[in-house]
């Protein structure tokens, strides 16, 4: 299987060569990414794609130096909404309706039941919710990446409110949740590139109830 082997390939690069990824690829990972599944398909968070050099480094500074954020050749920011609202519910569907043809009636008890359920729960029980869809985008552009063999490195390793604070994301309505550098392994610098990729044995990871 194609997409297995792409994975085996793949690997949290600690040290990329600076070279440019085609727009092309960055174009078909996003892509990806934007047709990842999300709950009730609301879409409850955006990519900001950074390629300018002082900006990478004013991340680099806020995410504990790592150096995989300035010599990557795009660096993906994933954030989430920081709260489900009615008027962000009601613009989605408004807008799904459209593309699908279909009158907003149909789609109004369902619309208005998500609208009742978020509007009850906490702003940080809706962020997290958000933030869990985003997550299943993040594995999707990483899946993406490394069927075109593009190296992309999962990061946690930073501080969420300053980098909040650094791009203005609360004017959006916005926290960040994770980065993803996107570019090519130096495998002579790498100390991670050769050694074995290794996973739990198969038997601790997966039950199978019959």
């Amino acid at each position: 299987m194609e997409l297995l082997n792409a994975l085996e390939w793949r690997y949290a690069t600690k040290k990329m060569n600076g070279n440019r990824v085609p727009d092309e690829s960055v174009t078909n990972i996003l892509k990806a990414a934007h047709l990842a599944p999300t709950s009730s398909g609301l879409q409850p968070f955006e990519i900001i794609v950074v390629t300018n050099p002082e900006l990478k480094e004013k991340i680099r500074q806020v995410a504990n130096g790592q150096s995989q954020i300035t010599d990557s050749s795009h660096l993906l920011i994933f954030a989430a909404w920081d709260q489900y609202t009615e008027e962000r519910i009601n613009k989605t569907f408004q807008h799904m309706n459209t593309e699908r043809g279909v009158p907003d009636s149909q789609t109004d008890a369902y619309r208005l039941s998500l609208i009742n359920m978020f509007t009850k729960q906490t702003a940080e029980e809706n962020f997290n919710h958000a933030a869990k869809q985003a997550y299943i985008a993040f594995g999707t552009a990483i899946a993406a990446a490394a069927a075109l063999k593009v190296d992309a490195t999962p990061m946690e390793g930073f501080d969420n409110k300053a980098l909040d604070e650094l791009l203005n994301l609360q004017e959006k309505g916005l926290k960040s949740v994770t980065l993803l550098p996107l570019g090519y392994r130096d495998e002579e610098n790498d100390w991670l590139f050769k050694l074995k990729k290794v996973r739990k044995p198969k038997e601790e990871f997966i039950t199978e109830l019959a």
